[in-house]
């Protein structure tokens, strides 16, 4: 295996603000706390240290959750550690998503671990430091995250049921487990991918427990916690910040302003913020709450409560309210003992909109770093990739783009006239020239003839393009494979591919590898190549 970089600012996949953030754009610093740099920690940890944590209720519900996963020594050291005051977390998260969705969910979970090795080791062992992977479960966005792609077949889950996604019983995975097993094949080491699989996602009784067993199943041997923050237990402790958005909408505010600051900077918007920022929760229902006269209304039901009966609900019944993507981030920092948030560059866009909003409420901001971005080139393409004569960092250009490189570099005869089209200008600057002396009425004549002349000999380029690219046709296909392979799409791979495929290729060899070569604090795209030596 190899190991390359691609600067963030070479990837054409990726916003302008990821990029911007991820390349250190002074424009972005006010947004921010903490610079990504590993000796910020000491002073995070400091920062932190003067918040309560809800430690003992935390720890209380992980153990509840763990109590039916098998046994593991690394994880039930890090679940206990988290009740001691000097530990803390790194934390990254994502909503549930079908057999672990896309790759860069994968991605998000190693890059969590690492990084909370690289804080242990920078911190001396002083502080115990946790990889917590927190799971969204209460999203009901169904259709985002209902899919995966295996070997260009999609198998999609259709449970019938709406609501949030976490509650949803695993039974109505069956006809998605078995396509998945169909499409896998028949060996032995497909046999055993599928046995894992199959038990995390019957043996375990909702969609939300099942994601959390095969992450444990996987990842619990690098110590990632995972936990499920739909818990009266844990929203308890976040009635104070609910009460408050419900009564005087602080975040619509807030947010509002912030994301005005970064337009004028020519940065979009990621998450608007709505006057109330909170769902109602019920078994098959996720609406948002929204203002009604002197009470509230549960939009698109007849739900609806006076100030003080919605209130009282709270109190009663935290566990019936929650955050959406505008709150959800403080709802985390409020339950964990965090010092980084690990997430794409999408999801640091919307963080960088938050840093009023925990000011307000008088949190910790955490420290944003950018989970590594993957592209895995596996050993056939490798070897297409090098009959061809390219290098991977070539890869992120233009498909149409590499075609005319490819022509010009390989072309038998000269097919790049540029040099021809200067002469013609030129030549036409002087017959113009002089027209503008003996009759300025004849210059736009001249340019008309100009004009003429320079579409005709562009046409003649593109006869000549048609004529070399006849000669290589292969390669050229061989070029359109590649780009479609590594870019379905035109989109990044890892945002679209599943980690099946791979892991039935390469075993654990996959996640080790990934494991090794990933380095969250290192900038730029990991390009790894499978050279085909031996593993």
């Amino acid at each position: 295996m190899n190991k390359t970089l691609q600067p963030f600012e070479k990837v054409p996949q990726f916003s302008k603000t990821d990029v911007a953030y991820a390349c250190n754009d002074e424009a972005l610093s006010p947004f921010y706390k903490y610079p990504c740099k590993l000796e910020q920690f000491r002073q995070i940890v400091q920062d932190k240290s003067t918040e309560t944590t809800p430690r003992a209720d935390l720890v209380k519900v992980l153990k509840e959750q763990y109590r039916h996963f098998p046994d593991n020594p690394y994880v039930d050291r890090h679940i206990d550690a988290l009740a001691q005051k000097n530990a803390y977390t790194i934390v990254t998260a994502h909503q549930p998503s079908l057999f672990l969705g896309p790759l860069y969910f994968i991605y998000k979970a190693i890059t969590a671990i690492n990084l909370a090795e690289e804080v242990q080791n920078a911190l001396d062992d002083a502080h115990p430091i946790v990889p917590v992977f927190v799971l969204g479960s209460e999203d009901h966005d169904l259709e985002e995250l209902n899919h995966i792609q295996l070997y260009s077949k999609k198998v999609v889950w259709e449970p019938g049921l709406e609501g949030p996604v976490g509650p949803i019983p695993t039974d109505t995975l069956k006809p998605a487990l078995e396509e998945v097993k169909e499409i896998l094949g028949e060996s032995e080491q497909a046999a055993y991918i599928y046995s894992r699989l199959e038990k995390a996602y019957s043996e375990q009784p909702t969609f939300a427990s099942a994601t959390q067993a095969f992450l444990h199943d996987l990842f619990g041997r690098y110590g990632l916690v995972v936990l499920n923050m739909n818990h009266p237990d844990l929203k308890k402790h976040f009635i104070p910040v609910m009460e408050e958005e419900l009564l005087s909408q602080p975040s619509f505010k807030l947010v509002n302003e912030t994301i005005e600051q970064l337009s004028d900077l020519g940065f979009k918007a990621q998450a608007s913020p709505r006057e109330i920022n909170l769902f109602y929760l019920k078994e098959g229902l996720r609406a948002r709450i929204v203002p009604d006269g002197d009470g509230f209304q549960i939009h698109g039901t007849a739900i609806r409560f006076t100030r003080e009966a919605m209130l009282e609900e709270l109190h009663a019944h935290p566990e019936y309210f929650s955050p959406n993507v505008v709150l959800r981030p403080l709802y985390q920092e409020t339950i964990l003992p965090n010092l980084a948030y690990v997430g794409g560059g999408g999801e640091l866009a919307y963080w960088l909109e938050r840093k009023a909003q925990f000011e307000h409420h008088g949190l910790n901001f955490p420290m944003l770093v950018r989970r590594n971005s993957v592209l895995w080139v596996d050993a056939d393409t490798c070897k297409r990739v090098q009959k061809i004569g390219l290098d991977s960092s070539q890869l992120f250009a233009d498909t149409d783009a590499l075609i005319r490189q490819y022509v010009e570099n390989h072309a038998e005869g000269e097919v790049d006239i540029s040099e021809e089209l200067n002469q013609l200008a030129h030549l036409f600057d002087q017959l113009a020239a002089k027209a503008e002396v003996s009759d300025p009425g004849l210059v736009k004549a001249v340019r008309a003839e100009e004009t003429r002349q320079t579409n005709a000999l562009q046409q003649i380029q593109g006869r000549l393009v048609r004529a070399e690219k006849q000669k290589h046709e292969q390669a050229l296909n061989q070029i359109r494979k590649i780009k479609d392979k590594l870019f379905p799409n035109g989109g990044m791979q890892e945002r679209s591919e599943n980690f099946l495929p791979y892991f039935l290729k390469y075993g654990a060899y996959f996640l080790d590898t990934l494991k090794e070569f990933l380095n969250p604090l290192e900038e730029g795209l990991v390009i790894i190549e499978d050279t085909g030596e031996e593993q």
